[in-house]
């Protein structure tokens, strides 16, 4: 069985994001960069059912610039078995990766599509259900727990309302949320490793896929900064504040 793990190069999560000069947009020349986090925790669930016998190949695809190769090879140092890069220069939004994804899933054919529930980002939390809805194949979202029997995939889920366990068909969608693992760091040898393992590079037009952004950016600002708080030097105090604010409402 194959699974197909897309992964998103963003700016890394330890890094504060800054506003551009102009507004246009977040600063990202000089900026360290990695993968994606809740993508790590999906190639690293797609690495262990691998290694548990349940998968055959795990093949992770990014869709961007070139740069996006160094994200490719973390994930390839992690396990992975090959990479696929599609290249654009414009900055790829979901339903633009997840056309791109059903064509490269008609062109894999894997059983099983494991993709990070959200990028850090853009918090847009979409793709994943797009590319179910484009390929009329079942998800589990935001899946804590993933088992593989008999040509099913069992997916624990968080809910507002505590845990729900769904049962797919496979081929299936899979969203992995935070709790799903914890990703294992890529040693020495297997990032030398790495550099060997084969990393096909494909152009977006090549598949047939308009990635002209379909969103338009205004303007980007920083929040605005927190006031201080009032000091109050007794309890009586804050209780009579609280009193005449009521009255004036």
């Amino acid at each position: 069985m194959k699974i197909l793990v897309p992964v998103k190069r963003v700016v890394d999560y330890n890094i504060k994001p800054r506003v551009k000069a102009d507004g246009s947009g977040v600063e990202t020349a000089g900026v360290k960069m990695s993968m994606n986090p809740f993508d790590e925790i999906a190639v690293e669930e797609a690495v262990r059912l691998r290694e548990k016998g349940a998968a055959s190949e795990v093949v992770v695809v990014s869709v961007g610039v070139q740069q996006a190769q160094d994200t490719l090879r973390t994930a390839l140092a992690m396990g992975a078995d090959r990479a696929i890069l599609v290249l654009s220069d414009e900055s790829p939004e979901p339903l633009a990766v997840a056309k791109v994804l059903k064509k490269l899933v008609e062109k894999e054919e894997p059983s099983l599509v494991i993709l990070g529930k959200q990028a850090i980002d853009d918090d847009m939390n979409a793709t994943g259900q797009m590319l179910a809805g484009f390929l009329g194949w079942g998800q589990g979202t935001f899946a804590s727990k993933v088992e593989l029997a008999e040509g099913r995939a069992r997916v624990s889920r968080e809910v507002d309302g505590g845990t729900e366990e769904v049962s797919l068909s496979l081929p299936a969608i899979i969203t992995a949320d935070l709790r799903l693992n914890e990703p294992r760091y890529a040693s020495l040898p297997n990032i030398m490793k790495a550099k060997k393992k084969p990393l096909e590079t494909l152009q977006a037009a090549d598949l047939g896929v308009d990635m002209t952004p379909r969103l338009t950016v205004v303007s980007v600002a920083e929040p605005t900064e927190r006031k201080a708080g009032i000091k109050l030097d007794s309890v009586a105090e804050l209780v009579e504040k609280l009193r005449n604010e009521a009255k004036v409402i």
